[in-house]
Order: C-alpha cells, then sequence, then structure tokens
C-alpha cells in the first residue's frame, strides 16, 4: 500500500495550530465567546449586549495558568470598582468633560487604594466603558454580574484546559542567543589577523553591548516558559524544567558580559597598535582557532540547555566537553606564545592577561561539573524554600508519615 504524504500547507497548518501563541489565541476567543453565550442566558430580558463579561474573560485568560490564578483575581476586582464608580457618578451627574475627567482620577485614585496593582488602568477603563452606557444606574449590577460570569468562565477554561506550554519557544530564544555569541566570538577570530582597525573593533564592542537588549527579551520569553510550568497538571518535572533552563541563561548572561569585556581589550589593544598587526601571526592563528573552538563551546551549552530528550541531550553535552577540552589546550598554547611577545615586545602586557583571563573566565563558566553543581546547589535552594514557605503542610505530611509507619508496623 503506497504511503500516504500529508501535503505541505496542511503540515504547516497543523504546526501553527499547535504552538502555543495559535492555542492561546483559539482558547482566549473560546473563552471569551462561552462567556457571552452564558451572560446572555443567565441576564433578564431585555438587556443590553453583555459584552464586559468576554472583555472579563479575554482579560482573566492568561498566557499561563499559574498568571491565571495570581492575576485574574485582582483583574475581576478592578473591573467590578471601575463598574461601581461609574454608576455612582452616573446616579448624581451626567457624562461631560469635567465629569468624565473626574471619574478617571477617581478611578485611578481608587484603584490605588484597593490594591490592584498593575491593573489599576482597567479600573478607569471599566468606568468609562460603562459610564457611557445610558441609565448606567439600572444596570450597573447586571454589569457586575457580567464581570463575575467572565471571571468564573475564565478561571474554569484554565482549570479545564490547561494553557499551552512555552518552553520550547524559551529554549528557542536561548538557542538563538547562544547562536549569537557563537557568530561574535567566529567573527573576532576572523577579524583578529594582521591590524585591526579600531573602528572595527568598537563596532564589535558596540555589538556586544546589545547582547544585553537580546538577554532581556530571553528573559522575559524564560519567565513565560516558567509561569507556564507552575500548576500545570500536563508537566511532571515543572521545577527541574525551569532550574535548568534559569541556571543556563544565567551562565549565558554571565559569558555575555565577558564577552563584551573581551570586546574592549581587543579594542584597547586596537588604539594602541594603529601602527603594526594586532598580534604577531602565530598568535593571530591560534587565537583564531581558539574563539572558533569558544563558539562550538557556548552553542554547544546553549544546545545542552534547551535540549529534551536524554540522548540528544548526551550528544550536546559530549559535544560541549569536546569543544572545552579543544578550547583550553589551545588557550595554554596561546598563553606560550604571548609570554614570549611579552618579553621580546613587553608593551601592553597587561592587556594580553587580561584577555587570557577573559578567556578562562567564559571557559570556566561553561564547565560540565560547574554547571552540575550549581544547578544541584539551586535545586536544593528551591527545595528548602517550598518547605519553609508551608511549614503547616510540612507537619501534617510527617503527622501521616509518622501515621501511616505505625500502622505498618501493627500489621506486621
Amino acid at each position: 500500500m503506497p504511503a500516504v504524504v500529508t501535503p505541505e500547507p496542511v503540515v504547516k497548518l497543523v504546526q501553527r495550530t499547535t504552538e502555543p501563541a495559535a492555542a492561546q489565541t483559539l482558547r482566549s476567543t473560546a473563552a471569551a465567546v462561552i462567556a457571552f453565550a452564558v451572560a446572555q442566558s443567565v441576564l433578564p430580558e431585555p438587556h443590553p449586549a453583555p459584552l464586559t463579561a468576554p472583555l472579563t474573560a479575554l482579560l482573566v485568560v492568561q498566557v499561563t495558568l499559574y498568571a491565571t490564578l495570581t492575576t485574574g483575581i485582582r483583574r475581576v476586582n478592578a473591573v467590578v470598582v471601575g463598574v461601581l464608580i461609574a454608576s455612582g457618578f452616573s446616579s448624581l451627574v451626567g457624562l461631560s468633560w469635567w465629569t468624565l475627567g473626574l471619574t478617571i482620577f477617581t478611578s485611578l485614585l481608587i484603584g490605588r487604594v484597593v490594591r490592584v496593582n498593575e491593573f489599576v488602568p482597567e479600573v478607569a477603563i471599566s468606568a468609562m466603558l460603562v459610564l457611557g452606557v445610558a441609565q448606567v444606574a439600572d444596570t450597573a449590577w447586571e454589569r457586575v454580574l457580567e464581570t463575575l460570569i467572565g471571571a468564573g468562565v475564565g478561571l474554569l477554561f484554565n482549570l479545564l484546559l490547561a494553557p499551552p506550554v512555552w518552553v520550547e519557544s524559551a529554549g528557542v530564544s536561548i538557542g538563538g542567543l547562544g547562536e549569537r555569541m557563537g557568530k561574535m566570538f567566529r567573527a573576532l577570530g576572523e577579524e583578529i589577523g594582521g591590524n585591526h582597525p579600531v573602528r572595527e573593533a568598537a563596532a564589535r564592542l558596540h555589538e556586544a553591548r546589545r547582547l544585553d537588549h537580546d538577554i532581556v527579551e530571553v528573559d522575559a520569553s524564560l519567565r513565560q516558559a516558567e509561569e507556564s510550568l507552575m500548576l500545570n497538571p500536563r508537566v511532571k518535572e515543572g521545577l527541574l524544567n525551569r532550574v535548568v533552563l534559569r541556571t543556563g541563561l544565567d551562565t549565558l548572561e554571565i559569558c555575555a558580559v565577558v564577552l563584551r569585556v573581551l570586546t574592549r581589550t581587543l579594542t584597547d589593544l586596537a588604539k594602541a597598535r594603529t601602527e603594526e598587526a594586532l598580534f604577531p601571526e602565530d598568535v593571530a592563528t591560534d587565537l583564531r582557532e581558539l574563539f572558533g573552538h569558544m563558539s562550538d563551546a557556548i552553542e554547544g551549552f546553549a544546545l545542552m540547555i534547551t535540549t529534551p530528550m536524554a540522548q540528544s541531550g548526551e550528544e550536546a553535552e559530549e559535544r560541549l566537553a569536546e569543544a572545552l577540552v579543544r578550547s583550553r589546550r589551545t588557550r595554554d598554547h596561546v598563553a606560550d606564545l604571548l609570554l614570549e611577545d611579552v618579553q621580546e615586545h613587553p608593551r601592553q602586557w597587561q592587556l594580553h592577561g587580561a584577555l587570557l583571563a577573559e578567556v578562562d573566565r567564559i571557559l570556566d563558566e561553561l564547565d560540565i561539573d560547574k554547571r552540575t553543581e550549581r544547578l544541584a546547589e539551586e535545586l536544593d535552594r528551591r527545595s528548602a524554600e517550598a518547605h519553609d514557605r508551608h511549614p503547616r503542610l510540612r507537619a501534617i505530611s510527617r503527622r501521616l508519615r509518622g501515621a501511616a509507619q505505625a500502622r505498618r508496623r501493627e500489621g506486621g
């Protein structure tokens, strides 16, 4: 029987609809529609279109279940407070520019008093939306009921249908950061030979500084992934996955900082040697090789921390280990050549030492044994924090275990 070949457009459509962003879009739309339908069936006739219900459902159905449970109550509180403020003002004064301004000012002020935190603007937004409805005092409680219906639908939606897990997108972001850092090392190696213009060295330094912005974006993606793992019934080892990605990003962030310092050192050398080669040819050749190995190490490290499968993870770890061995071997050879060069030409010897120290720091941060030690320490720290956060539950757990052991002894 011939194999059935799925058309490529169909494959792409399935991939798009299973991505976290696409899944979240479908979930939000479904929650809003269900909230609207429930509000229409619950509210007495006649009544205006219950748009507050789908609005609240959209606000409550967050990207992650953890975010829904932690921010949903504050969002509902913000919307209800805004509705009540609008109903109070509409019963006393009409809608004009000064009453609108007073409503907004009061909403923002009360929003801070009731501690809705980052959702203070939503108090004013809800008040303005409801204030524009005719006879809002007569429909205020219906608006509150709509808000509660939308909030209930949103919360139940996330409890019954677990939100998507964003680990894959966070892994792609971390992998992209590792690739960008790897390309920078290769570019440094290609430019290290001969006379190195100051403007090229300065341009590479600015590129290294832009890594800070990339790290901020990756950190935001990782925080979303961490939240998607918390309280998610589809995830069995959420804590381990969160710690692996977080400690891995911390390591890459340190390497990015040291890389920026390394480019600063090369820029200073270029400024001091405008009329001559940056390094002798033999040193430049070995440095080019060293930066190539370090590029492989950075990319291997990013691959290792983002690879979920055990077999592929072992392959990534082996790749990283080989790159580190080659890097250290080449680094030692570069150190010997630089020592000979300094004895002949002692100028800027301190920059040579700084260059080697920065290479050593990056290789040390990428070391597999240090990575394992840091991972174990972070797991122990988070486990201890979890125990300290719930002392009563821990005491109850100990009592239950003691009672179970006592029953087993009696039965034996």
